[in-house]
């Protein structure tokens, strides 16, 4: 089945392309550089000999991922990970999925994607959206198109942006109901440089420019890296965008951030495949809302089912505790009334001046404080040695996190971490800036985690009181 004409400029290549398109890779200067790095001892006829001999019988993008992606995001998951795993479903064979996932990786969040739904007997992997922007040789954009990637155009003006939307869309409708592709699209432009996953509205929007956006079958895809290697090239960006805020990344930034990504090492890896979003897109269609009122409420739901799915490891409840300054011995209470100070004084309830505690949570203020027997003046205060019992306070870093993490953990956090601040080169190096927001990026995952579950706790509670 050939594309209709109308994508040529953005879709990837067709299965009569890929011969082509691979004999051209083959003659780019640039990439025989880049092979050369790889096998250095290899003379050049006897590589480009090789990888003609095992492109032998690959006619399709998808037969290419399986000859030539696979074996080397095999080869990345054994050297630079502590090992790949997911929750993923039994599959249903019959329809395809438009996965919406946080974005950690310019390069490997798809590709680890592909190489689980191959290993889940999944019939075919995921096209991909990838920025105009990252394709900065010739050799590259050959490269993606024939490992299914359609090209999202950047730097666009108004009136060409609302064009190229109008086009993506109606090509991942195509793709999703025609070709019968699966797609990969991150929840936003761009990855969350602080790890603070959001849905922009604007990628619902586009997504909805070209049909009903029920028959794209959204799945909403938790990506949970235990160690992002390209943490303190972010960081490096923020102190940058903040010392100067017209500074732009350069083409070799982006480079240097599709390398450390692709071979720094990213500890344990996890993906969550959630529930899809058409019932809940039917249920936002029952109500009649006004049209931004519908794409903030589908937003924020798949924001719910990412944040609630993440895969927590040591290092995102030791970042919260180093944030706010709190070791796993006796932190205090942060309430700005009491600022219990020791351990004797949290249990008992009393501030450094011995006056009674009057944090909410030591306050009564439900019916089952009082068939637990405890009045509104004075009882004991709940916090033991800086254990909360509700989630507001867990989220803001009140809760034991330590009972996470053990001491051999947190030393190797802060040994990691020492490691990634001595590789940011700067002129004016703000080292507290820049540690505060590396901790930022591993604390934001469990603070949305805890905000998700709270507010998963307080909806069912408001249902069953109703």
């Amino acid at each position: 089945m050939k594309t209709p004409e109308i994508f040529d400029e953005i879709r990837p290549y067709e299965a009569e392309e890929m011969r082509q398109a691979f004999e051209a890779l083959l003659d780019d200067r640039q990439f025989n550089l880049v092979l050369k790095g790889f096998l250095p001892w290899m003379p050049k006829a006897l590589r480009k000999g090789l990888l003609r001999l095992v492109f032998l019988g690959v006619k399709t993008p998808l037969d290419f991922q399986k000859r030539f992606m696979k074996p080397v995001v095999k080869y990345i998951i054994r050297k630079h990970t502590d090992g790949l795993t997911a929750d993923i479903p039994t599959p249903n064979l019959k329809p395809r999925y438009t996965f919406i996932s946080n974005h950690r990786d310019i390069v490997l969040d798809s590709a680890f994607l592909d190489v689980l739904l191959v290993d889940n007997h999944f019939p075919t992997t995921v096209e991909i959206g990838i920025g105009d922007n990252l394709l900065i040789y010739p050799w590259i954009k050959r490269l993606v198109r024939m490992n299914k990637a359609f090209i999202v155009r950047r730097a666009l003006s108004m009136h060409e942006m609302m064009r190229s939307s109008q086009l993506m869309s109606q090509y991942i409708h195509y793709a999703v109901t025609t070709k019968k592709e699966n797609i990969w699209i991150a929840q936003r432009e761009g990855r969350a440089k602080d790890s603070d996953d959001r849905t922009q509205e604007s990628v619902l929007k586009m997504l909805a420019m070209g049909g009903d956006l029920k028959e794209l079958n959204i799945v909403p895809l938790t990506i949970s890296y235990e160690y992002d290697p390209c943490d303190y090239l972010k960081a490096k960006e923020f102190q940058q965008k903040r010392d100067n805020p017209h500074h732009k990344k350069s083409k070799q930034d982006d480079l240097d951030n599709m390398r450390t990504g692709i071979f720094g090492y990213k500890g344990r890896v996890h993906y969550h495949w959630g529930a899809t979003v058409n019932d809940f897109i039917e249920q936002l269609q029952a109500q009649q809302l006004p049209k931004n009122d519908f794409f903030k409420a589908l937003a924020e739901h798949i924001d719910r089912q990412i944040h609630s799915q993440y895969h927590l490891y040591p290092c995102n409840y030791i970042a919260l505790d180093l944030l706010n300054g709190r070791s796993s011995e006796g932190r205090p209470c942060l309430h700005e009334v009491c600022r219990v100070v020791t351990d004797e004084d949290e249990v008992n309830g009393q501030s450094s001046e011995g006056r009674p505690c009057l944090h909410e949570v030591c306050r009564v203020v439900t019916d089952e404080d009082e068939v637990n027997g405890r009045s509104s003046e004075g009882r004991p205060c709940l916090h033991e040695v800086g254990r909360v019992v509700t989630d507001e306070d867990e989220v803001n870093g009140n809760d034991k996190l330590s009972s996470h993490y053990t001491d051999k953990d947190k030393e190797r956090f802060e040994k990691y971490l020492a490691g990634q601040l001595a590789k940011i080169d700067l002129p004016d190096k703000d080292e507290p800036f820049l540690r505060e927001r590396i901790l930022t990026m591993y604390a934001n995952p469990l603070r949305n985690y805890l905000r998700g579950k709270s507010k998963y706790i307080e909806e069912n509670e408001s249902k069953i009181s109703s």
